[in-house]
């Protein structure tokens, strides 16, 4: 029987050259799978019918965009998942939704072996091989770009050598990964940390040193932490992704230039754009302070960096990660209501909440005539809140 390769194909040069390179490397047949998660750009006809072109059996395209909004950047939403405090996982995010549908793949076409084209120094190598292993630990991985070590050159040679029917130059100084979410840009001149990134390297997102001549102010309506409607109007999840990636984007909200420590171990410099992604993150953090209660808010605060971490990590399928959805989950039990918040100039910041389930109580709040706080009670509070650290002082301070 001839062994099998799911490939997972984005239709570029490199996934393309791969598919008739592991047929002579290797003898086996290459089933393509391309997943649409939003990344836009060409349509998933062409894609399909291209991986044909280049020699594989069959082409799977899967329309995931639904899918992709719904089970993998809500919950990112709801955990304020933000790596390093700062990146919304934009790429973390699609990889375990690939694998899965790879996986299924398969399964459907009698898959021995599964293919991308990862190199060493990503993360992606591992958020694909990790979840193959939880997933479909008998499928066998092969990565040329990694183990073979594919250079662009050595891609393109390839290509013009096997008259394969691609059009690709050397020109493009970057490697961009997108989707619903964001978009990454990453090498050629970035890779000097003291270079600026210049205007080429954006496509989601307006110059926001730009003069804009209005600010835009926008009401987001949450239900149990999900976002359900945008200034009123009810859409679904993936509407509202690129509502706000619409939105947001046109005000200059949600660019990032960070360097960040990947799993390797190596720190590498990464230029992001999410408008839509760091909006919502926004204003679900803004009713979370209104309508999740102390003790729970803090403890979720470093459970977020945690969960982040792991899907960062590529371990979207693990135990910890799983247990970790559970809590999360249930501290949106009561995260619902509006939040008003004001995008302009690269920043969004919120304005106004109004939640049911709000803990904030205006007569022990004000200052003002209506107060009901007793004030009384606040001095022995005090007292007993700082005796131990007082009696400690004492100790080590001779005081």
């Amino acid at each position: 029987m001839t062994d099998r390769v799911i490939l997972a194909y984005s239709g570029g040069l490199d996934t393309s050259v791969a598919i008739e390179w592991m047929k002579q490397e290797t003898g086996a047949e290459v089933v393509a799978v391309s997943i649409d998660v939003g990344q836009g750009g060409e349509d998933l006809e062409t894609i399909r019918r291209r991986a044909l072109d280049c020699g594989a059996v069959e082409s799977v395209v899967v329309d995931a965009r639904d899918e992709f909004a719904e089970e993998y950047c809500l919950p990112a939403i709801k955990a304020n998942g933000l790596y390093m405090k700062q990146y919304p996982l934009v790429s973390a995010l699609s990889r375990p939704l690939i694998v899965k549908h790879m996986a299924a793949a398969a399964k459907e076409h009698g898959g021995t072996h599964v293919a991308h084209g990862c190199t060493g120094k990503g993360n992606d190598q591992v958020r694909f091989e990790v979840g193959f292993a939880n997933t479909a630990p008998d499928l066998k991985i092969i990565a040329p770009a990694r183990d073979y070590a594919w250079t662009r050159d050595k891609a393109i040679a390839f290509a013009e050598k096997n008259d394969l029917p691609i059009e690709q130059s050397k020109s493009s100084p970057f490697s961009i990964d997108q989707n619903l979410f964001g978009r990454a840009i990453e090498t050629g001149y970035l890779e000097d940390l003291w270079n600026a990134p210049t205007k080429d390297v954006y496509a989601y997102t307006e110059d926001p040193t730009l003069n804009f001549s209005s600010p835009d102010e926008v009401i987001v309506t949450f239900e149990d932490g999900v976002p359900v409607a945008i200034d009123g109007q009810r859409m679904s999840m993936l509407q509202i992704i690129e509502e706000m990636n619409r939105r947001a984007g046109a005000q200059g909200v949600g660019r990032l230039d960070m360097v960040e420590d990947r799993l390797v171990g190596i720190k590498s410099r990464e230029i992001y754009e999410a408008p839509g992604a760091i909006a919502l993150i926004t204003a679900h953090q803004g009713l979370e302070d209104v309508t999740v209660e102390r003790e729970l808010a803090r403890y979720k605060r470093s459970v977020e960096g945690r969960w982040a971490e792991l899907v960062y990590d590529g371990l979207w399928f693990s135990p910890l990660k799983r247990a970790l959805d559970v809590f999360v989950e249930e501290t949106q039990r009561n995260v619902s209501g509006d939040v008003r918040m004001v995008m302009h100039g690269g920043a969004c910041w919120v304005n106004g909440r109004r939640s049911t389930s709000s803990l904030y109580d205006f007569n022990l709040a004000t200052y003002d005539e209506g107060d009901t706080f007793d004030q009384t009670l606040a001095r022995g509070f005090v007292e007993l809140h700082g005796l131990s650290s007082k009696i400690a002082a004492k100790r080590d301070f001779g005081l």
